[in-house]
């Protein structure tokens, strides 16, 4: 084993690894969630949680391509395809950049980050929104008008200290593909951090998450990876099949999900025939276009924490202190004014279902196994609020970039969504 893998704090400036030491101590004795921690500053990343929304579609045209596929088994492959796609550039494309994983700036409530694809696959637009505080949680609302293909969800997280840092995410999302009115729920992966020992953190995924849809086909994804001992890095295992029949496999894939994959027929092994390769040195990324700083809303994360993220790039710690300062002051105060006059912020683009519950959600979770919701963890079950977004003004959503939303199916699914649940529930039992 070499150094840089054996020594504690191997992968720490010198002049940091005091306070390295110190954050690993108060880590390990802390209780309660890990994020009202404050982080060393050398640790700091410069993008905020509602930024990750972005890696879902950094890939365009692979999420535009299921809606082009007519044979419904092809089209869940492509979803499974799709989603595999999105875990590099979300778990792991920050510490590729920067050498090891960084903690994201916490958003604060009311926070933006919206932008657009403009590619050969037409336009691929983005709304995030900070819709909660306490617990954190992002919603997010990512569609494409010429594919009629849409996804939306939101997830918090709760950190937690057994050893390493574990993270749970709570949430799921659900894409929606207008031509065969076809529904897909995704669980979200579990998470810990590897290499925190020795100063040089990255994600590890672990657990399993599942992909179900409503033409009844299920995906699920096994996370191994590297541990403690042994394992290989970003390791995954995953079958596609049909609803009630797991152990006869219509696909199976394997490989690394921040490095390449292969899917292929049935069972897979070494004779099964290979359907599917895919390797992210192949593939470019296509990074979300935003307007110019000095053009975007007060609320969009990168004007409102810009000065925060310029001291981090400078290694200005005053100058971070200073401005993050002023950022959470400004909430609170905020939150002290809503709470004297009775009242709560009002979210922009998304709203919480009305009671708390979702028949689209119990009817896709049931044939993996009814997994719970769980909306007191996340304050409500977000959904995009069409009639909202309508609202905005022009300068804050394109009126014409919400086309896909008012089609026919578009309309009914969000209406059957927020407006007639109990008729839905009635159809998925």
């Amino acid at each position: 084993m070499s150094a840089s893998q054996g020594e504690e704090g191997s992968g720490i400036a010198p002049q940091n690894k005091g306070s390295w030491s110190s954050f690993l101590k108060s880590i390990a004795s802390f209780n309660g969630d890990l994020a009202s921690l404050t982080a060393p500053p050398f640790i700091l990343g410069t993008i905020s949680l509602t930024e990750f929304s972005a890696y879902w579609t950094e890939h365009p045209s692979i999420f535009v391509a299921p809606a082009n596929e007519p044979d419904p088994e092809k089209r869940a492959l492509l979803v499974l395809k799709w989603f595999l796609t999105t875990l590099k550039q979300q778990y792991a494309s920050r510490s590729d950049k920067l050498g090891s994983e960084k903690k994201p700036l916490n958003p604060f409530l009311g926070e933006l980050y919206t932008g657009k694809w403009d590619d050969e696959n037409g336009t691929t637009n983005l709304i995030s929104e900070q819709v909660s505080h306490h617990p954190p949680v992002t919603a997010y609302s990512i569609w494409n008008d010429k594919h009629g293909i849409r996804l939306q969800g939101y997830n918090g997280q709760k950190a937690s200290f057994s050893r390493t840092i574990h993270i749970k995410q709570i949430g799921h999302a659900l894409l929606h593909i207008d031509a065969y009115d076809e529904d897909y729920i995704f669980t979200l992966p579990s998470i810990h951090i590897e290499g925190l020992i020795y100063g040089n953190p990255f994600v590890e995924l672990n657990k399993s998450t599942y992909i179900s849809s409503s033409s009844g086909f299920v995906a699920r994804i096994d996370y191994s990876g590297k541990g403690w001992v042994s394992g290989k890095k970003n390791a995954f295992s995953a079958v596609l099949y049909r609803a009630g029949h797991e152990k006869d496999p219509l696909y199976t894939a394997e490989g690394q999900w921040s490095d390449n994959f292969v899917i292929k027929e049935g069972s897979g092994g070494k004779k099964a025939r290979e359907v599917i390769s895919f390797q992210h040195k192949d593939v470019k990324t296509s990074p979300l276009q935003v307007p110019p700083l000095e053009q975007q809303d007060e609320l969009e994360a990168n004007r409102a924490w810009g000065k925060v993220k310029e001291g981090i790039l400078k290694g200005d710690m005053d100058l971070v202190g200073a401005e993050k300062t002023k950022i959470e002051t400004s909430q609170r105060e905020l939150r002290k004014k809503e709470a004297a006059e009775g009242r709560e912020w009002s979210r922009r683009y998304f709203s919480r279902l009305a009671g708390n519950t979702d028949p689209l959600f119990d009817r896709l979770a049931k044939p993996i196994g009814g997994i719970p919701i769980e909306p007191e963890k996340t304050g409500g079950i977000w959904r995009f609020d069409v009639k909202k977004a309508e609202s905005v003004p022009k300068e804050g959503m394109k009126t014409e970039a919400l086309s896909l939303w008012r089609t026919q199916t578009g309309q009914a699914a969000m209406q059957n969504q927020m407006q007639a649940q109990a008729q839905a529930g009635s159809r998925g039992r």
